[in-house]
């Protein structure tokens, strides 16, 4: 992917990470170059509060899993109790995915390569990167593969 973005070797990179400060109401602007440092220390931080929030999430469902493991006489309750258990574990399991995901944009960040549309090779607009950090795709490529992903659907 070689478009026009600088891509640094983790030699240099860790020789030039230096601490980065952002203000907290920085948001990244259309008037400063694209990824700049300012913008990927930002993108960076998002995706690691992401993170760790998810990851306090289901530390709490598992301790509260824990807890919740008592013998329930009422056949209706049992039944209540376990769907909720399914609906939550499934909600963890798309979590870890989404988990795998952000560790895939830190892991592009550190190669230079977050931001731009793994399709085009064209910057992702920073409003979809705000939206959806995890983004590989911009907008006009993401709508392409699902109109496709539509058209294949429907055969």
């Amino acid at each position: 992917m070689a478009c026009g973005r600088v891509t640094r070797s983790p030699d240099k990179e860790n020789a030039m990470k230096a601490e980065v400060f952002l203000s907290n109401d920085y948001r990244p602007a259309d008037d400063e170059p694209f990824m700049n440092e300012r913008q990927t220390e930002y993108f960076r931080r998002k995706l690691l509060d992401w993170k760790a929030e998810i990851l306090e999430d289901s530390r709490d469902t598992v301790a509260g899993m824990k807890d919740q493991t008592r013998n329930i006489p009422d056949v209706a309750d049992r039944a209540s109790e376990e769907t909720d258990r399914s609906i939550e574990l499934r909600t963890r399991d798309r979590q870890r995915k989404l988990v795998n995901k952000i560790d895939a944009a830190l892991r592009r960040i550190d190669d230079g390569e977050y931001g731009y549309c793994e399709i085009t090779g064209e910057p992702i607009s920073l409003k979809r990167l705000d939206a959806r950090p995890i983004a590989t795709m911009s907008l006009e490529a993401q709508e392409r593969h699902e109109r496709r992903e539509k058209v294949h659907r429907d055969d």
